[in-house]
């Protein structure tokens, strides 16, 4: 078994997380994994950075598959034995003119970014090396001032939430979207800024379980937000290009050395409780 360093990135055949493959082929000292959903797309990806003169490597992983995420878990346990990087940067978006009910809309966005998010990170966590760094990628619609309601607001930002109880959370947005309550019950009318809020509160409720784990790994759990850059799930309104996308990121996974914080796309810790920055 290799005692190489390894970095892993969710969703990186394209757009930020194949920005942060080759950041992290350019920077990091180990192996990179370029994971993604669709083998052909992953290993196009692949090839892409090869001819690039990087090496990355490749394994088949979808966030919202068990299965695919324990044969994940199970092939870097058995090749490697452990993590050093982990970035959390699959997702999905809906675009402003879906025809999806909005219901089935924030299903299907919570089951993907939140939960998705989440089960990889319980599978993987344990793999994870002493000094390991990991990173979630969020949103600026991830900071806790885009949930309308105070009393929301109160219970996402409580120091003592749990896991258990912030998912509870989430399928109580499902359910109200699914009844057409975001608006009554406080939540607003955007499932990606819901999901992204539950990943950056998820951050903070990783971070405490980490602080408190005996032997302490001195693992760092971020979330950040990398700006709004000109990818598909932008349908390339962003005007950041994939690289300044990646730049944040790159800079917590291999150069922060803070613990359970909010990023801006700036490189700079923002406060998640407070006033959001303008603009993205």
């Amino acid at each position: 078994m290799s005692t190489q360093k390894i970095a892993v990135v969710t969703g990186s055949n394209k757009g930020i997380g194949y920005a942060i493959v080759k950041g992290l082929c350019e920077k990091f000292n180990g192996s990179v994994y370029l994971t993604a959903r669709d083998v052909g797309r992953g290993e196009a990806a692949v090839n892409k950075l090869k001819k690039l003169g990087f090496n990355p490597l490749f394994h088949q992983l979808d966030i919202s598959d068990q299965s695919s995420i324990d044969k994940f878990k199970e092939y870097i346990q058995s090749k490697h034995g452990g993590i050093d990087v982990l970035v959390n940067n699959a997702a999905i978006a809906f675009k402003n003119d879906a025809t999806e009910p909005f219901g089935q809309q924030a299903e299907e966005t919570i089951k993907v970014n939140y939960f998705g998010t989440l089960r990889v990170s319980e599978a993987l966590f344990p793999l994870l090396r002493n000094n390991a760094k990991v990173v979630n990628v969020s949103s600026s619609l991830g900071h806790l001032s885009k949930i309308p309601s105070a009393d929301l607001r109160v219970k996402l930002s409580d120091s003592n939430l749990t896991i258990p109880d912030l998912n509870k959370l989430m399928e109580k947005f499902v359910k109200d979207a699914k009844e057409n309550k975001t608006q009554s019950e406080g939540w607003g009318d955007s499932a990606y800024a819901v999901c992204k809020v539950g990943v950056s509160a998820l951050t903070f409720a990783q971070q405490r379980l980490f602080d408190k784990e005996q032997p302490n790994r001195n693992i760092a759990v971020n979330a950040v937000h990398p700006g709004y850059v000109d990818t598909d799930m932008s349908s390339h309104k962003g005007t950041l290009t994939i690289e300044e996308g990646a730049k944040a990121p790159l800079y917590v996974a291999l150069e922060a050395d803070f613990k359970g914080k909010y990023v801006w796309r700036d490189c700079k810790i923002v406060d998640w409780y407070g006033t959001a920055p303008s603009g993205y």
